[in-house]
């Protein structure tokens, strides 16, 4: 049986996602940016329109197809871990109130189905300009994704409220009490 190394580390904006992939990357763990970020950066530079609160349709493709590449990159047999998943894009779009392409859901389930959240947390909250939501909306979004990975199957698994170091820890320590 093959075993999938692919876990998601997703929640709203602002919950330490990104400083948690960095300090998983930087023990040696392979890691995959979150690609709304670059994105979103990328349509500001070029002054372009395919941004999630202009053109949620467009911004959510190129994040499915890039996406889509980044499952391809994961050929490791140690673990992979990405800054959110195809299933986010899903509840991005649902809270947007659109209609939902069915690839999208076809290839949601290439992921484990253990999936590490991150709650809202209002201490180390900051906005920029790739991040505009409010800390309200966070929590929002939140909730959003936890119902979205529970409908498509996904196990969450709420990370704590402590240091990176700890939430590294944490996700070494119950990936490897899955192993066993």
């Amino acid at each position: 049986m093959e075993v999938n190394n692919r876990y998601i580390i997703t929640g709203g904006p602002g919950s330490g996602k990104s400083s948690l992939l960095n300090a998983l990357i930087d023990k040696d763990h392979k890691g995959f940016e979150e690609i709304s970020r670059i994105v979103i950066r990328e349509q500001h530079e070029l002054n372009g329109d395919k941004l999630p609160w202009k053109n949620l349709a467009a911004f959510a493709e190129i994040c499915f197809e890039r996406m889509s590449k980044q499952l391809k990159d994961c050929n490791s047999t140690n673990y992979c871990f990405y800054d959110r998943g195809i299933p986010d894009i899903i509840a991005y779009v649902r809270r947007g109130g659109l209609k939902v392409p069915e690839k999208y859901y076809e290839k949601s389930n290439q992921y484990n189905p253990i999936v590490f959240i991150a709650p809202p947390w209002q201490e180390i909250f900051i906005n920029d300009a790739e991040r505009p939501e409010s800390f309200d909306d966070s929590m929002e979004i939140y909730q959003f994704l936890k119902e979205t990975y529970n409908e498509l199957g996904f196990q969450t698994i709420e990370l704590p409220k402590v240091s990176i170091k700890e939430r590294v820890q944490f996700i070494e320590d119950y990936l490897s009490a899955c192993k066993d």
